[in-house]
């Protein structure tokens, strides 16, 4: 690790777009400080964040090193630290950190971390990273006693560990999730990074649609019959199928699915990883949109419906539970219609709901980032 003449780290934050950017900004604004009393014995920091896209997960864990270290050593920095919200892989698992004590380098996966307290993992593991490859290196005998062990922000049933790393590459300590529950941690990870409370406002026209459908079906005798006639079983069933459908027709539609032209184990997984974020991610949004449906046409069915009508209709008296009932119904019908008018939305609304569409944007402007060196 290089020292600058005026006795000061400097440590760059090199963070991919989007939500890593997010992350390394916050956290640039304490890390000055907590690294200093960390480190004791008046050592000094400066950080700085550098956002550009770094990462693609098609290539392999080599060649993405490679391009890290080309990047720092065109720089005045001492110590790199890579945040990726792209998952990472290494001989077929799942990687959380890769750290280099003779190159000041560390490459971390945010997904691996999960989806909970991202921010306060992230932050930890910065900091245990920073403050080991500022400490003594590596030896023959393997890394130093300083490295960071990673257990604070793993904690006790984290399925974090470390494995060993080949001579021939740029390495040191590397540390991955495998397992079961490693494969649940960074699923969670990915769709936190997806964010899928951006999906809500992009599908404005689905809801307008389904809104629409759900005002007219309201108010429809037959709607009411079969809502009184539906059992508890039955209304599930057409709850699961109509959301069903809706996660299914926004794939479809924006062409979210994932597929690998690539026959590796790793892209395999990565392919498995990003189609099953997807459907979690469309998922939770078509989730909360279908809840929305349900709180709106219960107010609409409150405002509007006359109890004498009702009966005379269904033969049946309406009472709360009637409400709640012809809500849910007419919010699966409605959810239906709302998957017609999400065709009317452009990819650009639920883009952030994939991984897949995300390494494609970061692949081409790698490319151009390229061509323009060559240039």
């Amino acid at each position: 690790m290089r020292v600058s003449s005026q006795g000061v780290t400097v440590v760059a934050l090199l963070a991919d777009p989007d939500a890593p950017t997010e992350i390394a900004q916050r956290m640039a604004q304490t890390l000055t400080a907590r690294l200093a009393d960390k480190s004791g014995q008046g050592r000094r920091f400066d950080v700085e964040v550098v956002s550009e896209p770094f990462t693609a997960a098609t290539e392999d864990l080599p060649t993405l090193i490679r391009r890290i270290m080309e990047r720092g050593s065109s720089e005045d920095w001492d110590i790199v630290v890579a945040l990726t919200d792209l998952p990472l892989h290494t001989h077929g698992r799942k990687l959380v950190v890769n750290l280099s004590h003779e190159h000041g380098l560390a490459l971390l996966s945010l997904p691996s971390l999960g989806g909970f307290r991202l921010y306060t993992r992230a932050r930890r593991a910065v900091e245990e990273a920073v403050l080991g490859l500022a400490g003594p290196k590596a030896t023959a005998e393997g890394p130093p006693q300083s490295q960071p062990l990673l257990g604070p922000f793993a904690g006790r049933l984290a399925p974090i560990h470390p494995v060993p790393v080949g001579e021939e590459e740029t390495a040191d300590l590397r540390y991955v999730v495998s397992g079961p529950r490693g494969y649940l941690r960074v699923l969670v990870g990915m769709v936190r990074a997806n964010r899928p409370w951006r999906l809500v406002p992009g599908l404005s026209k689905a809801l307008a649609a389904a809104l629409a459908t759900g005002a007219v079906a309201t108010v429809n005798s037959t709607v009411w019959s079969l809502a009184e006639a539906l059992s508890a079983p039955r209304l599930v069933i057409a709850m699961v199928g109509s959301v069903g459908v809706m996660i299914g027709w926004l794939i479809v539609d924006a062409q979210l699915w994932h597929r690998s032209a690539e026959g590796s184990l790793e892209a395999r997984q990565r392919a498995r990883l990003y189609n099953a974020s997807t459907v979690v991610t469309v998922g939770l949004g078509v989730l909360v949109c279908y809840v929305g449906l349900m709180v709106i046409n219960l107010v609409w069915a409150l405002f509007i419906l006359n109890d004498q009508v009702f009966a005379s209709m269904t033969r049946t008296p309406l009472h709360a539970t009637g409400y709640w009932t012809l809500s849910w119904f007419v919010a699966s019908v409605a959810t239906v219609g709302g998957a017609l008018g999400s065709g009317l939305e452009s990819d650009e609304a639920i883009r952030a709901a994939a991984y897949s569409k995300r390494e494609q944007e970061r692949r081409l402007m790698l490319q151009d980032d390229q061509g323009d060196y060559l240039a």
